[in-house]
């Protein structure tokens, strides 16, 4: 199953109110565990950067000034992202900023139901705890040790280690109860391989040793048996 893990950086909160996607990070998985493929851009936001988002992330208008529009990569994105769903930590806020670019350069959004969103799923195993990506990986032992800022192929990659832990752990091949997307828990289907019955027939020495041990024995029970059919 091939599923991506996604994450954007923009210049604020809302993109009614004018504000725009600066980086995409998305990480390949396949089975739930990253094949190594992933799709990285910066993007040129064509407005200016406000300060309180660029301390979040550290990058400013003249960083990215020399980088592509989204019209000149939405292709590349559509193309990696395809038909996969997408694994995103808090999907409303990455959904509705993807989908108000792709409106913009007049493409049809992405639907709603391709969105598995960590945060609910971490709600719902820890209810009352804390959700975030940084308290998941601390819960999970993830390292952050890079992450100084936050950025978006990086919070795609540490994202994708924690998804893998809220289903149920680092061996998901292994045949055991996990979790699906939604959070259920589901029995996995254990493999077995049939094999042809192995003969097993005594020896003439065995035969021989066995009837000679039932001749030792004193009014046994079968042939008391016999006797009274």
């Amino acid at each position: 199953m091939r599923e991506i893990a996604l994450d954007t950086e923009t210049t604020g909160l809302d993109p009614e109110h004018g504000h725009r996607i600066v980086e995409i990070g998305c990480v390949e998985l396949v089975n739930h565990v990253p094949t190594g493929r992933v799709y990285h851009q910066y993007l040129n936001p064509e407005r200016d950067m406000p300060e309180e988002a660029a301390a979040v992330h550290g990058l400013t208008a003249d960083r990215l000034a020399r980088e592509p529009r989204f019209s000149d990569v939405a292709d590349t994105f559509l193309a990696f992202v395809a038909e996969a769903p997408l694994v995103i930590h808090n999907a409303a806020f990455d959904m509705k900023f993807l989908n108000a670019e792709l409106r913009r350069i007049g493409r049809p959004p992405i639907a709603g139901d391709r969105a598995v969103d960590t945060l609910a799923i971490a709600r719902r195993k820890f209810p009352g705890a804390g959700a975030s990506l940084d308290a998941l990986c601390r819960r999970y032992g993830v390292d952050t040790s890079e992450r100084t800022l936050h950025g978006a192929l990086l919070d795609a990659q540490l994202l994708a280690e924690v998804y893998l832990e809220l289903l149920g752990g680092r061996q998901p091949d292994l045949a055991l109860a996990g979790e699906d997307a939604s959070g259920e828990t589901t029995a996995a289907a254990v493999r077995r391989t049939a094999r042809p019955p192995r003969p097993h027939a005594a020896s003439p020495d065995e035969l021989a040793a066995h009837a000679a041990f039932l001749a030792k024995l004193t009014d046994p029970l079968w042939t008391t048996l016999d006797a009274a059919d």
